[in-house]
């Protein structure tokens, strides 16, 4: 709304510019025309001034031959009426006042007025000012109407150049070429149009190699389980004794699980990553859900792990989708539990209107190298020598969760030593 109202105002100032700019020349232009018309016309009147003296100096039933010998020598034409032959009530009264008055003939000629006395009226036929006049103005009105035409197309020449090359960019990324390069510059009309367009190349390509390294991860971590299960069964149908056989089912059995917490996490993340998934916002209190949160990862932990939660006391009606938010600490702790030596700590605050949830470790932290790449799906930062666990969801799972609250997740060195990751997003959800 912002940027139409802008884009109005800029195009009505233009437009009422340019009429002010056009109105004044014209005017300037009918003016001097106008000065020209009414010294043409002081001219006229002096003659026929002049020349009605000449006529009073001689007997009335001379005046016509006086006005063609007149009008022989000079080359004006002019003519004697009879009052009676003019019609038009306003011409007359003007006559009667003085006053020189026009007439057009039926042939279209036109002629300028003079009466002598009561029974004549003199007659010159005119330049035809009103005529010339009109043409002028004719053309200053095309003028006029040029003008502004010409400045509107000067004004959306360059909104129809842009959208002619978001068209372009639009109909190349649309030919999977999944690169959006339109070049349309911030003050452009629909510079907001091509960052919208921009923002959602850039989801859609984020996801379409999401799903490729989703595609990817399934169909490795899945092989290496049915590996091992096809291994189990010739072994089981090798076995002699029932313990064997026990031994190679409860592998089996381990293996399914691998395989079920894999698609359990491989849904719960490609859910995040839906389009149309919308969120179920509530007020929640978080000075007791933290706290039972952490203490039950601390169970399911190793033995000399610590984790401590230190929450803001005043935390009890937190907006958010508690469903995964849960996920979101729950991902959290796990994954510093997996690291960490001995402590770990969650603290959450509010602080000018921005939640801020963290959670440090004393484990060896991230390389500052790895940490944008720790956020993203299927990334496992471990050794290739070092025991493989999880399937790098975890913080992926996370991140995307905090963002569909409008939040971010940021990875930095923890003050325990190790890593922390610090979850933030608005305390008011739209």
């Amino acid at each position: 709304m912002r940027y139409m109202a802008r884009h109005f105002l800029s195009l009505y100032l233009l437009i009422v510019l340019t009429l002010t700019a056009v109105s004044w020349g014209q005017d300037k232009l009918l003016q001097t025309y106008g000065s020209q018309g009414a010294a043409d016309e002081k001219s006229l009147a002096i003659a026929m001034f002049a020349f009605e003296n000449q006529l009073r100096t001689i007997p009335a039933d001379q005046w016509r031959r006086f006005v063609a010998g007149g009008s022989a020598k000079t080359g004006a034409d002019m003519e004697l009426f009879a009052t009676a032959d003019i019609a038009g009530r306003g011409t007359l009264a003007k006559l009667k006042r003085g006053e020189i008055s026009y007439m057009q003939s039926a042939t279209g000629e036109s002629w300028a007025l003079k009466q002598l006395n009561d029974d004549y009226v003199l007659a010159v036929k005119s330049s035809e000012p009103e005529t010339q006049r009109g043409l002028l103005e004719w053309t200053l009105t095309l003028l006029f109407y040029a003008a502004i035409a010409l400045v509107i197309m000067i004004w959306i020449w360059p909104l129809t150049r842009d959208l002619r090359a978001l068209e372009k960019a639009a109909s190349r990324f649309g030919n999977k070429n999944w690169l959006f390069d339109a070049l349309i510059k911030p003050r452009s009309p629909i510079y907001p149009l091509a960052e919208t367009f921009r923002k959602m190349a850039a989801r859609i390509d984020g996801l379409i190699a999401s799903h490729k390294d989703m595609s990817n991860a399934v169909s490795h971590e899945i092989k290496t389980p049915l590996s091992r299960m096809q291994f189990e069964i010739e072994l089981a149908q090798q076995a002699e004794n029932p313990a064997e056989i026990k031994r190679s089912l409860g592998n089996i059995k381990a293996d399914i699980a691998a395989i079920n917490n894999l698609v359990k996490a491989t849904m719960d993340y490609a859910i995040l990553e839906r389009a149309d998934m919308s969120l179920n916002i509530g007020a929640h209190n978080f000075t007791t859900l933290i706290p039972a949160i952490a203490e039950n990862v601390r169970r399911n932990a190793r033995p000399e792990i610590r984790v401590r939660a230190a929450v803001q006391s005043d935390a009890d009606k937190v907006v958010c989708d508690m469903h995964l938010l849960e996920t979101v600490l729950k991902n959290l702790l796990y994954n510093a539990a997996r690291y960490a030596k001995h402590d770990i700590r969650v603290s959450f605050n509010m602080h000018n209107g921005v939640n801020q949830l963290f959670v440090d470790d004393d484990g060896p932290g991230i390389p500052e190298k790895d940490r944008h790449r720790a956020l993203e799906s299927f990334v496992q930062l471990e050794q290739p020598s070092s025991k493989k666990t999880g399937f790098g969801l975890g913080l992926a799972i996370v991140k995307r969760a905090i963002e569909w609250h409008s939040g971010e997740v940021v990875i930095s060195r923890s003050p325990l030593g190790g890593a922390r990751v610090a979850a933030t997003w608005p305390a008011t959800q739209p």
